[in-house]
């Protein structure tokens, strides 16, 4: 069987990389069944947003490497269309995998559909309900043309459910199968948290801080791209960082718009994109989070810390269902009043997000369904 598999960002790597590993595992006990060939779109083309990746999970190099980056989102999509499909014609696979709610991952499975080469959509059945993000658009068209549609939790079945999208069958082409197999990024946690070690700029930014920090991140477009609630944020931070350090990975999009607008971070411990390995050691030693990202909300979980989320909603609802993450916005006012009545203790309840084999559930599925 030939797995055709498209990433494009951070949050993909990780997650193709538990995908990947399981293959391995696969083609180790039966004999090379899967040959998978991975695309990289070029959505996130610098070595501390993609290149870094790879080196530090052993995520084999990708096959094609599409250069499609830096352009509006509408350019970006149609280029990767035209890109994909070339190599889809070329590699004629079986089945294309793709990961979250990206551009990339809109591409790969609208051309993919379009060829009549089935979907599998890895993390589907996640709605904010909120379809002013980008992010939305491209999860629910990429829910709608799968036909494996692997949900990470219970809730997720449920979404897919109220649209209408159900399934049974364990046999392809027989859209749609809907299962709840777990989260991949769990799987990813729980295998690399062993192993992760920080470079010597994290490391010294710990031997600094130790564990009295609070760690951010922002990079979604309902907070970058508005002057109002990024100036709000970063505001927020300031104030904080007077008393407790604020560590933030800087990502480029919030570079350039900080830049663009004029404002400072003056007080802030600003980092450049770390990779995952600096990213889990962050997130082990800090004391709480604050962030506008999916899968830093679940990676905060996943090592017992609190997530001040900086949105009106969240695709993790379970995790403020249960009282660990809480929806602050993003005013000055709300932040600060949410850092100062927050405990960042909690007990992890288990669950949640599966058992930590959705990788190998995956690839057992795909071998069953070609028989």
């Amino acid at each position: 069987m030939k797995i055709l598999t498209v990433v494009g960002a951070r949050p993909q790597f990780i997650k193709a990389a538990v995908v990947s590993r399981a293959i391995l595992t696969e083609n180790e006990k039966s004999g090379e069944r899967i040959n998978e060939v991975i695309v990289h779109t070029g959505q996130h083309y610098n070595d501390n947003m993609s290149a870094i990746f790879f080196r530090e999970m052993k995520i084999p190099e990708p096959t094609y490497n599409l250069g499609v980056s830096d352009c509006s989102h509408g350019a970006m999509t149609g280029r990767m269309l035209e890109e994909i499909e070339k190599v889809i014609l070329k590699e004629k696979p079986h089945i294309v995998l793709v990961y979250g709610d990206t551009n990339s991952t809109l591409a790969g499975a609208l051309t993919a559909a379009k060829l009549h080469i089935p979907v599998a959509h890895v993390e589907a059945g996640l709605r904010s309900f909120n379809m002013r993000m980008p992010e939305e658009i491209n999860r629910i068209l990429t829910d709608r043309i799968s036909e494996i549609l692997f949900c990470p939790t219970e809730v997720a079945v449920r979404n897919l459910a109220k649209e209408g999208i159900t399934g049974e069958t364990r046999r392809l082409p027989r859209p749609p199968v809907v299962l709840s197999i777990g989260d991949v990024m769990y799987d990813a946690t729980l295998f690399y948290r062993k192993i992760a070690e920080p470079s010597e700029r994290v490391a010294a930014l710990l031997s600094e801080v130790g564990d009295n920090f609070y760690l951010a991140t922002v990079h979604r477009a309902e907070n970058t791209d508005n002057a109002d609630r990024l100036h709000n944020i970063i505001d927020a931070f300031h104030e904080l960082s007077a008393r407790t350090p604020v560590v933030l990975p800087l990502h480029p999009r919030t570079k350039k718009m900080i830049e663009q607008y004029g404002f400072s971070l003056n007080g802030v411990k600003v980092l450049e994109p770390v990779g995952y390995f600096d990213m889990l050691k962050l997130l082990e030693r800090c004391k709480a989070v604050f962030t506008d990202s999916g899968g830093v909300q679940k990676e905060a979980y996943f090592f017992g810390k609190r997530s001040l989320v900086l949105r009106d909603e969240t695709e993790w609802v379970e995790l403020v269902e249960i009282g660990v993450n809480r929806l602050i916005g993003a005013r000055k006012k709300d932040i600060l009043e949410a850092a100062q009545i927050m405990n960042c203790e909690f007990d992890s309840p288990s669950g949640v997000f599966g058992t930590g084999d959705a990788g190998h559930k995956i690839v057992r599925f795909l071998c069953e369904s070609r028989g």
